[in-house]
């Protein structure tokens, strides 16, 4: 039995309706909503209380399958936003190129937001639980290699902007 399902019979069983258990876990409806439709998990803190709650333990709740559906949904969401870095990377580019040709030194407003957009979506282009295995391996080496990347596309915006002004 999936996770969602052994919660939506536990809520159930326990007379709750979704509202009243998100009260107990600190949590909104939707939350609840989420977990018992198989789109989301709860957290570790929520996973706490809902075994205190139902008097059950983790592995009551929690299955194999259930570990490796939250991985497929990880997977899904650091896809798409893997996505989303390349298209940071191209954004910042094209306007810090644009910026070189145009001699136009507000498109680095552009290239400074994609940079940006860059570093945020680049964290979240890696599964969470492979960045938690990434950083307790070479926690270092993880912090480098986003560092340098970010330091190359910040030379890209400051190598145009200084030769837009000169």
């Amino acid at each position: 039995m999936k996770f969602s399902e052994k919660l939506k019979k536990l809520r159930k069983d326990n007379n709750l309706t979704q509202d009243e258990l998100a009260d107990k876990l600190f949590v909104t409806r939707t939350a609840i909503s989420k977990w018992e439709t198989d789109n989301g998990y709860p957290s570790i803190e929520s996973m706490k209380l809902l075994t205190k709650i139902f008097h059950t333990t983790f592995d009551d709740l929690i299955s194999d399958e259930d570990i490796e559906n939250k991985r497929l949904l990880e997977t899904k969401i650091a896809r798409r936003n893997y996505w989303f870095v390349l298209a940071s990377f191209i954004v910042a580019l094209g306007f810090a190129l644009a910026t070189l040709f145009t001699d136009i030194p507000y498109f680095l407003i552009g290239s400074v937001i994609g940079v940006l957009a860059y570093w945020v979506f680049s964290y979240f282009a890696t599964p969470k639980y492979k960045r938690l295995e990434a950083q307790k391996q070479n926690l270092v080496g993880y912090i480098v290699i986003k560092a340098i990347v970010f330091v190359g596309l910040l030379a890209i915006i400051i190598t145009t902007l200084v030769q837009s002004f000169s």
